[in-house]
């Protein structure tokens, strides 16, 4: 074994955490892996070719087997992508019902039956009017005891999941969508796709979008949906031993989860390809849209809302749209690139203060959050209904039942107005300190919420505006007996502004928009929007919440391939290595070095010096062979070990290079038991992925993304230089490069909250001591 020193570049101690981030993360070969399940097709195959007719060409039972065999093989992709729709469309549908219920609940209960929420218990009754609804009951009819008791529910629903989130299944919190583009990369995490973190999140959803946060279902979905993949496929072999099969299953589960989250099959699979995964497959594109087609279906069939719509927020325009409305819309876009910029920014920059101060009160911080934001919320009519509900007013024309509490009265215009405005404001605020917190909360809904808010305000203006001008500059052209203006479509260009704003995804929201409205003749001013709001997010350099938060959270994931970085390979790879020269070791001295090292994998190497590269060998599979090897009686500790073949060996047994793990048993046995040298050759992989050291590092990046190796060797003339890794590339574009650096620095945005929470620190500890004096004197 030789061994090179170990050098680690000591840039300060903020860097060396960046670097220690990654330190235990392990990722999966797909170079291997494709390798694994090209073995297993080919020796599948031989045996089914294998089996033939009898002596005279009859039928026998053997041969009916295995035809049995090839259809139910062939078949089974998809009735378990048939399952999974199914299980994740019913768990959508279950999770929308509680949450109506519970929401309901914090203002009243159904005097009929207190399952029902109020719009099953008001049947019969529009449920904007609330006086004429005798079975609805408020839980008082003081306003000061309404408001008490609805802060009191927000804060016992977000108390109970974020203590369940602790308590149970951490990776119940946030979104998810950040975990699984990482996950589909190839990216370990154990126990974030489990089965607990699977009933945790569909539990506590529910608790937290009725406590009133500032967070979203939409984006959990995907991450249950997921969840429901993981446990389904993970109980067939087929997928539960191949890594390259269950990505296919988990990208064809986050579409499902978009699609019942929306309403929007299509739409979800166009989420999968542009968000959630770079390796997309015409075979795993059709599996997500019939993934994503059943769960659909299965939703629409259990109608939780007994509407016949998917989702609450689902809407159908009738009127066109002007010319001279693009000015407006091109406000609206401008407003979701500004809206998506600040976001992202400060969202990260309070994520970063609640990872230093807030980190060990998830609970109380989870509290505090749904406390203030029913205090604040409730004296603003925008801000006290669920969000989803407030956007299905917000969306709707005002001549098809949407004049919700006078919202489409013009004796009240302004008022409305100036509300929906305030709602804009505060519900921004609420969500960039909400985002993050621990508990299962989602941005897709929270943004188009303050889209649609904003998108209202400026419909209802130009409707003002039009209503006062009617017969005057860019308003002649309406027709006098028919309304120009719909600030319901405003609304909803607003809320597709402001989602793709923070998402930085374009192509789908515009599918997403018109699968939610059948509206084909608002398709041109939903791509006009989301043009100018990615174009206001490329001028201020904005990358998606999603790309930010792995970026944040130190996740070995490559996005960009458009860096020109102007260095060699040479410049990042870890010379550090362990190496096993090709012959001379024995098995004891192979066990001191699997314990004593920690690496992922062993160059082979030449022993005459020049350090000649021969293959590379995992060190799973070395100590698969060696726990195999051992259990013989004819192998000892003092067995010698070999790593090259013979000249006729690759005759003796059925080898293809590269046959790692995936060997069959009982020729792996005759294998090691058949020699007086332990024989390594058929588990190293003779042809690893290679660059030379001159190869600039941005086509190295391109490699890992494409053809996802777990590790890129690096010779010069066949002799061993070094190895690079995603997580050296990481290190090296983050340490060096300073690409996590913000304009704003986040120092800057730290002193300020730091201040703040020490004023208001000191104000409380003066009331207290206040009181205490107080009490004192009495």
């Amino acid at each position: 074994m030789s061994r090179l020193p170990h050098n680690i570049r000591d840039n300060g101690e903020e860097e060396f955490e960046i670097i220690k981030r990654y330190e235990d993360f392990t990722t999966i070969d797909w170079i291997q892996d494709s390798i694994v399940e090209r073995n297993k097709r080919i020796r599948k195959s031989r045996e089914l070719h294998s089996i033939h007719r009898g002596p005279r060409g009859e039928v026998t039972l053997r041969w009916v087997w295995m035809q049995l065999k090839k259809v139910v093989d062939a078949a089974q992709s998809w009735l378990v992508v048939s399952l999974i729709g199914a299980c994740i469309g019913a768990n959508a549908a279950l999770i929308s019902i509680v949450t109506e219920w519970l929401s309901d609940l914090k203002n009243g209960y159904c005097y009929d039956g207190w399952w029902l929420n109020q719009q099953f218990c008001c049947w019969e009754i529009e449920f904007e009017d609330e006086a004429g609804c005798d079975s609805w009951h408020l839980w008082s009819d003081v306003v000061l005891a309404q408001w008490f008791i609805y802060v009191l529910f927000a804060a016992a629903f977000s108390f109970t999941a974020a203590h369940l989130v602790k308590s149970i299944a951490k990776y119940a919190a946030g979104s998810g969508i950040s975990e699984i583009k990482c996950i589909l990369a190839g990216f370990v995490m154990k126990g974030f796709l489990g089965f607990w973190t699977l009933v945790i999140k569909s539990m506590t959803l529910p608790l937290v979008i009725a406590s009133g946060l500032s967070v979203g279902k939409e984006g959990p979905s995907v991450h249950m949906a997921c969840c429901v993949g993981s446990v389904v496929a993970g109980l067939f072999a087929r997928f539960s031993t191949s890594h390259g099969k269950m990505r296919e299953i988990l990208t064809a589960s986050s579409a499902a989860g978009v699609a019942v989250a929306f309403g929007a099959p299509i739409g979800g699979v166009l989420f999968s390809i542009e968000e959630m995964t770079s390796n997309f497959s015409i075979k795993t594109m059709w599996r997500s849209f019939f993934c994503a087609l059943v769960a659909t279906v299965t939703l629409s069939a259990m109608n939780p809302y007994r509407s016949g719509k998917l989702v609450l927020f689902q809407v159908t325009y009738d009127r066109d749209w002007h010319f001279f409305e693009i000015i407006f819309f091109v406000i609206l876009g401008i407003f979701g690139g500004l809206y998506g910029a600040f976001m992202v920014k400060f969202n990260m920059q309070f994520a970063a203060f609640r990872k230093k101060h807030l980190a060990n009160h998830p609970v109380i911080e989870a509290v505090t959050l749904a406390t203030l934001t029913g205090m604040i919320g409730y004296s603003n009519r925008f801000l006290r209904i669920d969000m989803t509900e407030g956007m299905s007013i917000l969306f709707r024309e005002c001549e098809g039942g949407g004049d919700y509490d006078h919202l489409c009265q013009s004796s009240v215009q302004w008022s409305v107005a100036s509300s929906l405005f305030i709602a804009t404001i505060i519900r921004i605020g609420l969500v960039v300190i909400s985002y993050g917190c621990k508990v299962p909360a989602g941005i897709f809904v929270p943004s188009m919420a303050i889209g649609a808010t904003f998108g209202r305000m400026v419909g209802i203006v130009v409707k003002a505006l039009w209503a006062n001008n009617p017969n005057s500059g860019i308003f002649a052209v309406c027709q006098p007996d028919v309304p120009c203006i719909t600030p319901g479509t405003y609304a909803f260009l607003g809320a597709a502004a402001a989602l793709s704003g923070v998402m930085r995804i374009t192509v789908t929201v515009v599918v997403i928009m018109f699968e939610l409205t059948g509206a084909l003749t608002y398709i041109l001013p939903t791509m006009i929007v989301l043009l100018v709001t990615k174009a206001v997010g490329d001028f201020l350099g904005t990358t998606g919440i999603a790309d930010e938060a792995i970026r944040f959270n130190g996740y070995p994931f490559l996005d960009r391939d458009d860096h020109a970085y102007n260095i060699p390979v040479s410049r990042v790879m870890r010379t550090d290595l362990y190496t096993l020269p090709v012959t001379g070791l024995k098995i004891r001295e192979l066990e001191e070095i699997l314990h004593s090292t920690a690496v992922q994998g062993y160059p082979v190497v030449s022993v005459d010096g020049q350090n000649t590269l021969l293959g590379y060998i995992g060190r799973a599979e070395l100590r698969y062979v060696l726990d195999k090897a051992l259990k013989l009686h004819s192998t000892t500790q003092d067995t010698p070990c070999s790593f090259a073949p013979g000249n006729d060996e690759h005759d003796e047994v059925d080898y293809i290079p590269g046959a790692s793990v995936a060997m069959d048993e009982d020729v792996a046995m005759e294998l090691l038991d058949n020699s007086d040298v332990l024989k390594l050759w058929p588990w190293v992989n003779q042809t690893p992925l290679t660059v030379a050291s001159q190869l600039p590092l941005e086509i190295v990046m391109q490699l890992f993304k494409r053809m996802g190796p777990r590790v890129i060797l690096v010779e010069d003339h066949g002799a061993l230089r070094g190895l690079v890794t995603v997580k050296d590339v990481i290190k090296y574009t983050l340490t060096e490069t300073g690409e996590m650096r913000t304009h704003w620095d986040e120092t800057q945005f730290e002193g300020i909250v730091e201040e703040v929470w020490t004023w208001i620190t000191a104000r409380a500890h003066d009331v207290v001591s206040l009181s205490r004096r107080l009490i004192r004197r009495r």
